[in-house]
């Protein structure tokens, strides 16, 4: 009889970044190296730590999602982080694509609506050693008046139209990257230009609705 292969989570995140990451043309080396440092088995419920490496989305309970690591290097990428910016995320979730952005952004202030969610990410958060982290229980789609502008904007649940508020609290220039639609969804990069908002689809996506 075989044995079970122990799982190693180093080997399992470097796995994934070279073959679900580097293989489908992601090059940025800052990206890479954060996805590669960031142990993703942290921000998932204990069941799922040998499943964590996976290329799909996982429960993390609540009704919520973990993203597949794909989407989440995906989104980050169409940030396009220096290091410097101040970011806003809608949906804290696992709190693993918030230390993704803190890794690689000089600021986030991340939004939750479910109080449980947000607790338990704010913890692993600051276990790990994160400063650079604001966080708030509330409606994600009012975003963060209070501390925009922001450099860049990245909403992790589907909204069925893109809300209104939000893009308004964009620097100009700057962008949100947010999934968009029901049934059929498609990823979109709402970039501001003054008071007009120029509209990018990206690609088709499956997240859980926004609440």
């Amino acid at each position: 009889m075989r044995r079970k292969k122990e799982f190693d989570p180093h080997l399992a995140r470097l796995e994934m970044v070279r073959n679900q990451i580097a293989r489908r043309g992601f090059d940025d080396e800052r990206l890479l190296t954060a996805l590669g440092r960031v142990p993703r088995h942290d921000y998932v419920p204990p069941e799922q730590v040998e499943h964590a490496y996976r290329d799909g989305p996982l429960s993390i309970g609540q009704g919520q999602t973990i993203s597949q690591p794909y989407i989440v290097a995906y989104m980050t990428n169409e940030l396009a982080l220096k290091g410097t910016e101040r970011i806003l995320e809608i949906g804290t979730g696992s709190g693993y694509q918030t230390a993704i952005l803190a890794e690689l952004a000089g600021e986030v202030f991340t939004v939750e609506v479910i109080d449980e969610l947000g607790q338990r990410a704010r913890a692993q958060l600051k276990k790990a050693g994160y400063e650079n982290i604001s966080f708030r229980i509330g409606d994600g789609r009012i975003g963060w008046p209070e501390q925009a502008p922001f450099d860049g904007i990245i909403v992790t649940a589907a909204a069925e139209r893109s809300p209104v508020e939000l893009p308004f609290q964009l620097k100009e220039g700057a962008s949100m990257i947010i999934p968009v639609g029901g049934g059929m969804q498609t990823l979109e990069s709402v970039t501001r230009r003054g008071e007009r908002f120029d509209r990018k689809s990206l690609i088709s996506v499956r997240f859980v609705p926004l609440v």
